[in-house]
Order: structure tokens, then C-alpha cells, then sequence
């Protein structure tokens, strides 16, 4: 030993010591002072135990907070006030540690069931909380289930760090929480990481062990068929999670759940609305920006981060023109945290040491907690119950004599010679005699015989019954599962993740992946990234609804129809082709193709009412409508409603996405566009006032795009065109449909009647002459609503969208119709003349 020495002032040597040096085994020391601090780490910090499923800190912060009264019906505290109140006397470690684990059960993306009620800035995904001097906590009500009857004997009490106060060993935990909130924790040596899972589902399974102890593991898995992650998402495969639920250790990989949406007209989109479990958007936005850059993922033109309060996340992905939504995400799943692996490792601590469990083990670990805290609860439950009827049986003994009995207490010297002086005249036990001895005089007022003797009985039941659930192991057992099943009725909720076999494709991508090449050496095909440029159609509908199909398949009729099935033009094109709209007022635009919405492939006809309005796709001006698609490569033929015809040649500026096509004088507008590549075509009009004019395409030499036309048909006062279209002159199915009714009426409101008349019976006439009646009036008819000459058979499609055939009448040509059984919206052809339009 070192004697003690006056220190040498500065500058000075030191006075003689002695010293005392010992020799130790570096080894030894280290690895002693290394297994007491891994078994500290584990014991005391990373490792949950698996009765309650909390670590040390997090069951001193719910005992401490309850301890506080900090319940869900009192006001929030400062957090500050608890990391302190649980620093100080439970958790001798730093207060960073106490609020982020405090933190941690406040937040409902990474608990199922939240512990705690926060209230102020407890962090996202992408951001961490406020500082613990700006939020405020309270328990959850579920945080009540986990502390509930800790005055009632039902876990241990172990002394805190400095042996001044008390702390449970363990909380008595109404539901598996293990299991419904997951873990994380690194240890020395080890790890644990478990995901959550769905409240209702983990505690069907465990009623269900508690009413079969031998149940095995593919039973329990009927119940729980897989986590249920706070944030959603889609667990895709589950091979890993059988295999973690078997050996405590597996993987599986989770997918944001994403939708390909029509942004806009032209524009389409991939909206996320849920992510992988603990993946925050602005990571997702940061890993998506450095692909683009570093050019592993391409087209994406931005992504927008529309993520509110109100409703939820949505994080829009804007994709390029051109390229395959489906492809895309593939990508996205490989170059971003849209697809993320969770790693399974159930350890835990049971009995002190670590362990690693699978799910049927974890359940059979909690079980037998639970029902060892309520055989606790219930022996605590009879005890007292004893001892209120040993109190009350005396009294009864007692209060048949109260007056000798106070004559007794005044007459005694002292209160043990009054004690002893009871106990011997009316056989009382100690107890007994001290209770009585303490009575005040007031109370007595309260008691009656009758009275003590209904507390007596109803004491004796309540004991009869705890005596016969301690006895019962049946009983027992139904007790814990009933208390089970209220905490899943009140705290249950949805499943939110979905939980898939294997990945799922929709048909569209099964079809593309069809026809995709193979991968190598036997790898899955990828789906083409950008649109291939596969021949289609590009479709108008008589209501302004457009759309392109995803392939070009003849369109036979067949099928459901909606009234948006009536098509006003069909031009054949491919996917990254381009073709012309042309506009009321004499316009025509340039189209992209790709940017149309894609019909999904059906045999037959496609419906158009998934297609978008062309108002959304195309700028109109004030007044202006869609008129027909058209290809860029034909010659047009033009009739507008005051008669005026034009064949227009495609020359048309390469440099422009919008030019005039027919100069057009007042109040005229273009009536329809047909193509009129050779001569071998005749142009027809048809008038408001049941005029037909036919004649030759060769009438009608073509012109440059700026001219104005020349004289189509020859007009009456107060006539317009309602029908302008071309006929192949040596048709033999050509047919002329007409529909007549009421002037005043509003189309589609009144029957009228219809006619159906071979389009051989009219003759050709001259160009710019008034043609031949095609209709004849009945008695209130004064006009034509409807008219219409092309390849047949017609058909006629009403409000409710049924198309029916029209009756035909190959007689006199300007014979009258036959009357319709209700109004009709629109007539045309059956659509197997398509293909013929090429």
C-alpha cells in the first residue's frame, strides 16, 4: 500500500512511498469485465423478455407514467417530466436513451397498437421528434391493459438501481405484445427483430392455444397467417415467414402498394400510397432522383410528394410519354426502398437467458405468463376476500351485544386488557378484536344485522368462486381467454398489409410478358421498358370520349355496350404513331398516339368509357368540338353544315401542332372529315330538310390546306347538313339511315321514326345541285334529327346504351319510316366495318 504523502509542490520531488503494485492476467480481466458488460447489455438494454414483449426501459417508462397517473382521462405532461421521473429513480442511464424509446411507442408507423399518447412533434419517417421539453405524453388506453392490477400481487417487484424503491419484473400484459408490436435491438453478439402483427389475429391464436395446449404450429398459423404491418404495404411470398415461425429466423420481402393512375389527358402516373414498413417518402424520393441521375432508372419525369393530414401519403411518381407504367415499377422495386427485406430473429428472453423462438413458442411462452398473473391475481382476489369475512363474521358476533361490548371497551383500563377482555367473552380472534377496538363510534350507525349478513353471503360466493378457479385449471383458462377476447373487441382493427403467395400480375403484364423475350438461362422474361410501337386503333366516340386500343384486333361486335361504343371515327395507326384531329372550326392538331389512355385487350368491342373526354386531352377554343381522328397521310374529304365540300391534300407543316385545313366562312362549321385517297368514292350530304345529294369524289379536285373549298350542296332557306361521309360507289351493302321527328324537339327526347334505304336507290347528281328527298315526313314531322350513309348494317344506340338493329325498307326511296319504339342518341354501322376503313 502506498502511504499517504503530502503532494510535492510544483517543481519539486516527490517524498518517499511505498509502493504496492499487483500483477493481473490482462486475459482473465478482459473477459471477465467483457461477459459482465455483454450480460448487461443483454440482460438490462437490447433484449425484450418474452412474457410482456418490453425492455427494461420501456416497462420502467409504462410503470413509472401509470405510477404518475398519467392516464388517457387526465391531461398530458411534459415529456421532460417523465424521462426525468424515470432517469432518477428507475433508469440510471441517459435521458436520450428514456425519450427515444418513448418516443418509439408514441408512434403509430412503427407500432401496431401505440403504448403511448403523444402529443406535439413525435418524429416521422423521415424526420426525428421535437426535444422532450416541447412534446407532451400520456398513456394509451391499450398502455392500461399492460399495467393493469399491479397492486394485486400478480408479478414480482425487484429493487431499482440504488435498493431505495421498487420496480416490477415484469408488467402483466393483457395481450401478446410481443407479438402485436414487433422488437428491435442489437445486443452483444446478438440481435432481435421482429415484425408486428394484427391484435385480433395473434389473440385468436392464443385463445386457441390456451383451449388446445397441444396445438401445433399449422394451427396456430391459420390464425396469424403473416405480420401486419403498421404502414400497410404487400408482403410478397411467405416461405421466409413459415420459416420464421418455425425456427424463430427467416426474411421476407415487402412492397409499396402502388396504382397506375391518368394523372391527366396525356400524362400517367404511379401513385404510392403505402410504403415498406419503416421507409419514409423523402427516402424514396432521394434513392429515385440518384437512379435517374446515375441513369439506372429511366422514364420518370418527376416525382411529387402530395402527402397530407387528410389523406395520408401520396407520393406521385410522373412518368415519360412512351414508357411502360408496369416496366417502370419493376425497375422501382429494384432500385429503390419501394421493396424492402425485413429479417426475422425472434430472440428473446425467457427465464434470464436468450433464446431464440418461433411463433408457437412465443405464444406458449406468453400463455403461461398470462395465466400465471391472473392465478396470482386471483389467489391476491381470495385473500382479501378472507379476510373482509373474517372482519364481518366478527362484527356480526359483536353488534348482537354493541351495548355490553361499548360497556367492555370503557370499563377496560387499556386497549389491550379491552382486546383480551373481547377476545375471551365472545371468542374472537386478534384481528377480529383490534378491528372492532378501532370502529369510531359514528360508524356503528352504519351497521345493521341484516346488513353484515347480505356482505356475508355475497363475500362467501366471491369466495366460493376464486376458490373454484384456482382449483380449475378449466376455468382458469376460459377466464384468461374471455378477458382475451374483450381487449380484441376493443382494441381489434383491420388488417392493413396484404399478404401475397407469390407476386401478382395483372393480365396486362402477364400478356406483355408473354410476349416478351425470355431472360437468360432460364431467369423470367422483364417487361419491354418503353411502349413498343405495335399496331392499334385510335378511337372517337359520338360523345367526345378518346382512347387507343392496345392492339389491332378486328372490332367485332360483341359484348356489353355503353352508349360511349358508338364510335364517330376509328383510324389505324401504332402505339408511337401520330395522327390528326381535326376541330369544328377547321383545325387540325398533331396527336401523339402513346399519350391516348390504353383500353384493356378484349375480344370484341372495347368499351370507351374508359377513355378520357377530349376535352381534357385536346385545347379547344371557346365553342369548339372534336370532329373526327384522321390519318396524316390521306387525302381528306370536308363537308361543313352550310354545304361546302373541300378535298384537302396531306401536305401539312412537319414543324407546327396545330394549322388550318379549310378556310371556313361565317358561321360555318365543319360537319365531318372523311378520308378520300382516290376517285372511286362519292361524297354524300344529307340535309335538316330530308335532302340526299350524291356525287362522284373525282367532282372534286384536292386543294392546299389555306383554301376555302367550293360548293357541295345546294341549300333551301333555313336548311343545314346534318350528315356529310363518303361511300364506296360499288358497295352493294351501302345503306342511307334517316331519322325524323319533331323540330321543336330536343334530340334523343321523342321516338320519331326511322328508315333504312339502300344507298343504290339515290341517284348521283351533280355537285352543287339541292340532290333527291330521302325522307318522308308523317304527320308532326318536320325535320330530320339523325342521318347517316356508309356500309351496313346500321344500328341505333340509345340512353342505356343498347344497340339494336333498324328496320330496313328497300322500297321507294323517299318513302316515309317506320316508327321507333323509343328515342335513340346516336345510329351508325356495326363495327365490323373497321377493318374495311382502312
Amino acid at each position: 500500500m502506498a502511504r499517504s504523502q503530502t503532494p510535492a509542490r510544483k517543481g519539486e520531488p516527490l517524498g518517499d512511498f511505498t509502493e504496492n503494485i499487483v500483477d493481473i492476467d490482462v486475459t482473465s480481466e478482459m473477459e471477465g469485465s467483457f461477459l459482465e458488460y455483454a450480460y448487461s447489455v443483454i440482460y438490462s438494454r437490447a433484449l425484450p423478455d418474452a412474457r410482456d414483449g418490453l425492455k427494461p426501459v420501456q416497462r420502467r417508462i409504462l410503470y413509472m407514467m401509470s405510477d404518475m397517473g398519467l392516464r388517457p382521462d387526465r391531461g398530458h405532461v411534459k415529456s421532460a417530466r417523465v424521462v426525468g421521473e424515470v432517469m432518477g429513480k428507475l433508469h440510471p442511464h441517459g435521458d436520450t436513451a428514456i425519450y427515444d424509446a418513448m418516443v418509439r411507442m408514441a408512434q403509430d408507423f412503427s407500432l401496431r397498437l401505440p403504448l403511448i399518447d403523444g402529443h406535439g412533434n413525435f418524429g416521422s419517417l423521415d424526420d426525428g421528434p421535437a426535444a422532450p421539453r416541447y412534446t407532451e405524453a400520456r398513456l394509451a388506453a391499450a398502455a392500461l391493459t399492460m399495467t393493469d392490477h399491479l397492486d394485486e400481487d400478480v408479478v414480482d417487484f425487484v429493487p431499482n438501481y440504488d435498493n431505495q424503491l421498487t420496480q416490477p419484473d415484469v408488467l402483466p400484459a393483457a395481450f401478446p405484445n410481443l407479438l402485436v408490436n414487433g422488437t428491435t435491438g442489437i445486443a452483444v453478439g446478438m440481435a432481435t427483430n421482429m415484425p408486428p402483427h394484427n391484435l385480433v389475429e395473434v389473440i385468436a391464436a392464443a385463445r386457441h392455444l390456451i383451449a388446445n395446449p397441444g396445438a401445433t404450429l399449422e394451427e396456430i398459423m391459420r390464425f396469424i397467417p403473416g405480420p401486419d404491418l403498421p404502414t400497410g404495404g404487400r408482403i410478397v411470398g411467405l416461405d421466409g415467414v413459415r420459416d420464421a415461425y418455425a425456427t424463430g429466423r427467416g426474411s421476407f420481402k415487402t412492397r409499396a402498394k402502388v396504382e397506375v393512375e391518368q394523372l391527366s389527358a396525356r400524362r400517367t402516373g404511379l401513385v404510392v400510397t403505402e410504403l415498406p414498413y419503416m421507409v419514409g417518402p423523402e427516402k424514396v424520393i432521394e434513392k429515385i432522383k440518384d437512379a435517374v441521375n446515375s441513369k439506372k432508372l429511366t422514364g420518370i419525369s418527376d416525382v411529387v410528394d402530395l402527402t397530407d393530414r387528410n389523406h395520408g401519403l401520396r407520393l406521385v411518381i410522373e412518368l415519360k410519354n412512351g414508357f411502360n407504367p408496369n416496366a417502370v415499377l419493376q425497375q422501382l422495386y429494384r432500385y429503390s426502398p419501394m421493396e424492402d427485406s425485413f429479417g426475422i430473429n425472434n430472440v428473446t428472453l425467457v427465464d434470464g437467458q436468450p433464446q431464440t423462438l418461433g411463433l408457437l413458442q412465443l405464444l406458449q411462452v406468453y400463455v403461461e405468463h398470462r395465466l400465471n398473473v391472473v392465478r396470482r391475481r386471483t389467489s391476491f382476489r381470495l385473500g382479501k376476500k378472507k379476510d373482509r369475512l373474517h372482519l364481518v363474521e366478527g362484527l356480526l358476533i359483536a353488534i348482537v351485544d354493541i351495548d355490553e361490548v361499548i360497556q367492555i371497551i370503557r370499563s377496560s383500563d387499556e386497549a389491550s386488557a379491552a382486546r383480551e377482555r373481547l377476545m375471551s367473552i365472545y371468542d374472537l380472534t386478534e384481528i377480529q378484536a383490534n378491528y372492532i377496538l378501532e370502529l369510531r363510534l359514528r360508524q356503528l350507525t352504519k351497521y345493521s344485522r341484516l346488513e353484515l349478513e347480505k356482505e356475508q353471503d355475497e363475500l362467501r360466493r366471491e369466495i366460493e368462486a376464486l376458490e373454484a378457479i384456482l382449483a380449475s385449471d378449466e376455468l382458469l383458462r376460459d377466464l384468461v381467454s374471455g378477458e382475451l377476447a374483450v381487449i380484441a373487441e376493443k382494441y381489434g382493427t383491420p388488417r392493413r398489409t396484404v399478404l401475397l403467395e407469390s407476386e401478382a400480375v395483372s393480365p396486362t403484364v402477364a400478356a406483355a410478358l408473354a410476349a416478351s423475350v425470355p431472360g437468360p438461362k432460364g431467369k423470367a422474361a422483364a417487361l419491354p421498358l418503353e411502349i413498343p410501337d405495335d399496331p392499334c386503333w385510335a378511337l372517337l366516340s359520338v360523345s367526345g370520349q378518346i382512347a387507343r386500343t392496345s392492339n389491332q384486333e378486328p372490332l367485332a361486335e360483341a359484348g356489353p355496350r355503353t352508349k360511349h361504343d358508338v364510335f364517330r371515327s376509328v383510324v389505324k395507326t401504332t402505339a408511337r404513331g401520330e395522327i390528326g384531329a381535326v376541330t369544328s372550326q377547321g383545325r387540325m392538331l398533331r396527336l401523339q398516339v402513346m399519350d391516348m389512355p390504353v383500353l384493356p385487350p378484349v375480344s370484341g368491342l372495347p368499351n370507351l368509357a374508359g377513355g378520357v373526354p377530349a376535352k381534357d386531352f385536346i385545347t379547344l377554343l371557346k365553342g369548339e368540338t372534336l370532329v373526327a381522328f384522321v390519318p396524316l397521310d390521306a387525302v381528306l374529304a370536308i363537308g361543313t353544315v352550310q354545304g361546302v365540300v373541300k378535298r384537302v391534300q396531306p401536305d401539312y407543316p412537319l414543324n407546327r401542332e396545330d394549322w388550318e385545313i379549310i378556310a371556313l366562312k361565317d358561321k360555318d362549321l365543319v360537319l365531318a372529315v372523311e378520308p378520300a385517297q382516290d376517285d372511286n368514292v362519292d361524297l354524300v350530304f344529307v340535309t335538316r330538310q330530308a335532302q340526299l345529294l350524291r356525287f362522284s369524289a373525282s367532282n372534286v379536285r384536292p386543294q392546299g390546306r389555306t383554301a376555302g373549298g367550293m360548293a357541295g350542296i345546294k341549300l333551301a332557306a333555313g336548311d343545314e347538313v346534318i350528315h356529310f361521309g363518303t361511300v364506296r360507289a360499288d358497295d352493294p351493302a351501302a345503306v342511307v339511315v334517316t331519322i325524323a321527328g319533331t323540330n321543336g324537339a330536343l334530340p334523343g327526347t321523342a321516338p320519331g321514326t326511322a328508315k333504312v334505304t339502300a344507298f343504290e336507290e339515290y341517284p348521283a347528281k351533280g355537285r352543287a345541285t339541292g340532290g333527291v328527298r330521302v325522307h318522308r315526313f308523317l304527320k308532326g314531322e318536320d325535320t330530320l334529327l339523325m342521318a347517316w350513309a356508309g356500309h351496313g348494317p346500321a344500328k341505333a344506340s340509345s340512353a342505356a346504351g343498347v344497340a339494336r338493329a333498324l328496320p330496313h325498307e328497300h322500297g321507294r326511296r323517299d318513302g316515309s319510316g317506320v316508327p321507333l319504339s323509343q328515342p335513340v342518341e346516336a345510329i351508325g354501322p356495326s363495327m365490323a366495318w373497321a377493318e374495311a376503313a382502312e
